[in-house]
């Protein structure tokens, strides 16, 4: 695989591999400078209760606050880098906006490579698809490169050994 001579300048790069149910055998889907979203959080149930215990001069029971794990969050993942000529990504959007969205629902893996191309880290999603694909703003006088920018909802991201 050739790989972008922009990457001889970067501390890391990331790469998306998308699930193969399409038929496809091209293993990877992308290579990005920038993600965001990488985010998995727990929401919190607080439960109120008054307990038979009685505290001080009080009459009635003490009010006991706990807190216990709720719903596990997903933050979208935001992959960005500069305009190429693969139409890849923008297919996989566009299937999803024909109504084919069920279909598109892919599984795939986020893989970060340091300047050396060694795998650091890497995260697996469930159920992954395109929501939104945008492009920078384009200006013929500018010397910045313009950016592709890809969003992909998930159900689960995992970290898993970089070997797996």
């Amino acid at each position: 695989m050739s790989y972008p001579e922009i990457l001889t300048s970067s501390s890391f790069y990331l790469e998306l591999s998308l699930d193969r149910s399409d038929g496809s055998n091209q293993a990877v889907d992308g290579i990005f400078m920038d993600c965001k979203g990488f985010k998995c959080s727990q929401e919190i149930i607080e439960v109120c209760e008054v307990t038979d215990n009685q505290w001080g001069k009080a009459k009635k029971g003490m009010v006991m606050r706990t807190k216990i794990p709720g719903n596990v969050k997903i933050n979208n993942i935001i992959l960005r880098r500069g305009l190429i000529s693969s139409l890849a990504l923008w297919q996989w959007f566009e299937e999803t906006q024909k109504g084919n969205w069920a279909k598109q629902r892919r599984d795939g893996s986020l893989q970060i490579y340091n300047q050396k191309r060694k795998p650091q880290a890497r995260f697996r999603f469930l159920n992954g698809w395109a929501i939104s694909y945008s492009l920078s703003d384009l200006s013929a006088s500018s010397t910045d490169y313009e950016i592709e920018e890809l969003e992909i909802a998930c159900e689960v991201l995992k970290r898993v050994p970089v070997n797996s």
